[in-house]
């Protein structure tokens, strides 16, 4: 095998995309604190800023973000006169924000409630919905992120398979909106769109963290190296659909015993109606309907026994599934998201215990590399965001 090193032209191409990278995170910065970021000499950072502004790619102000010093003003991301609409797309809900291209917010965040049974309908509400916005900014030009639930093709922009919706075929999105709406459009599903989210607007993100969303199912996303892992059937991600009772119920995916047939709302919802239907005096419809989700997180937060009995149970399973995943791939950072999460502290603390047994965790006698899962912190606007940095990270691959 040979090895082949790094020439100049490649050197600095790498550190190009280095700087290129900080300048969309950062938004807008100076000289410094570029080389502060990327750990190059403020020469190095001079020259390679001009070469980039030579070629379009990055715009100079003269105005200074720092009152002291010389100072040499800002720099920022040449980008283009043409905003993002990011969706977040389910058979029940659409949510929606608009972006520029440095992926800030320029409209309110909205929520749209619908009801949908073919995929035909699904498309048609999406459609509105972008002709909604761009009746509002006729003046911009108006690209699509779209986060689908459920399994995704980025690729070829096809929704291979959407949990709860009431179809069982794959549709081809992004070819069939394309045509209509006559706009460019980027997808892939609504863990990735949380691992953008973290990886770009959280400052104290790792190079390696999961994200783990326990909602209606339990999907997951890897960021490794600062890359979005997918695999190669874009199946990466899946664990809802590790197995932890072989002999539990039935899964949607045809096996049994999966994680989200014990640990997902879907799952508890469903558990929750069997106690009521044993535990009711009466055979009153109203009584025994299937509880909402927040009817769930009320009981349990109220003291409802047998809710807090199933609660914990769900918190044990997911925690013995984080701890198996630790174990085999050694990430140390995962951030939880999702409706469980509304369970608070007591469930959580359930997860860590299962999970914090991780041998891998110690060095010597110091923790330097200590296992932290926690709640993700950022907003549902920023969530929605996260799926806009589809166009930033084709932009950088572009540049490259």
């Amino acid at each position: 095998m040979q090895l082949k090193g790094l020439n100049n032209l490649r050197v600095r191409q790498f550190n190009k995309k280095v700087l290129m990278t900080l300048l969309y995170r950062e938004k807008n910065a100076s000289k410094s604190t570029l080389a502060r970021l990327s750990n190059l000499s403020i020469p190095a950072v001079g020259k390679i800023l001009e070469e980039l502004q030579k070629e379009g790619s990055v715009v100079h102000s003269t105005v200074n973000l720092h009152s002291r010093g010389l100072g040499g003003g800002s720099y920022q991301v040449a980008v283009e006169d043409s905003d993002i609409l990011c969706m977040n797309v389910s058979p029940y809900r659409i949510e929606s924000i608009l972006v520029d291209r440095l992926i800030n917010a320029k409209s309110e965040f909205k929520l749209s409630e619908i009801a949908v049974k073919t995929p035909q309908e699904l498309l048609n509400e999406i459609e509105r919905l972008f002709h909604h916005y761009r009746k509002l900014y006729r003046e911009r030009n108006l690209s699509l992120a779209l986060s689908i639930h459920g399994q995704v093709n980025p690729t070829t922009g096809v929704s291979q398979n959407m949990p709860q919706a009431p179809w069982d075929c794959a549709i081809e999105i992004k070819y069939l909106l394309e045509e209509k709406l006559n706009t460019e459009i980027l997808m892939d599903n609504d863990c990735i769109m949380l691992a953008l989210a973290e990886k770009w607007q959280h400052a104290e993100s790792q190079r390696d963290f999961c994200v783990i969303n326990v909602d209606y199912g339990i999907g997951s996303s890897f960021v490794i190296n600062q890359q979005i892992y997918r695999g190669n059937l874009f199946g990466s991600g899946q664990i809802g659909h590790t197995i932890i009772d072989p002999d539990g119920s039935l899964c949607s995916c045809g096996r049994y015993g999966c994680l989200e047939t014990v640990a997902s709302l879907s799952a508890m919802k469903k558990k929750a109606r069997m106690l009521l239907k044993s535990s009711a005096a009466s055979t009153d419809k109203e009584t025994l309907k299937t509880p909402s989700t927040q009817e769930i997180i009320e009981g349990y937060h109220k003291g409802d026994e047998n809710l807090r009995v199933m609660v914990f149970s769900a918190a044990r399973a997911l925690g013995l599934s984080l701890y198996n995943f630790l174990n085999i791939l050694n990430i140390n950072q995962i951030y939880l998201y999702g409706r469980s999460c509304g369970f608070g502290d007591a469930w959580l603390s359930t997860v860590l215990e299962q999970s914090g047994l991780n041998p891998f965790d110690k060095t010597d006698s110091v923790k330097t590399q200590a296992t932290h899962i926690g709640l993700g912190t950022l907003s549902r606007e920023q969530q929605i965001m996260g799926i806009g940095y589809l166009y930033v990270e084709q932009a950088l691959e572009n540049h490259a």
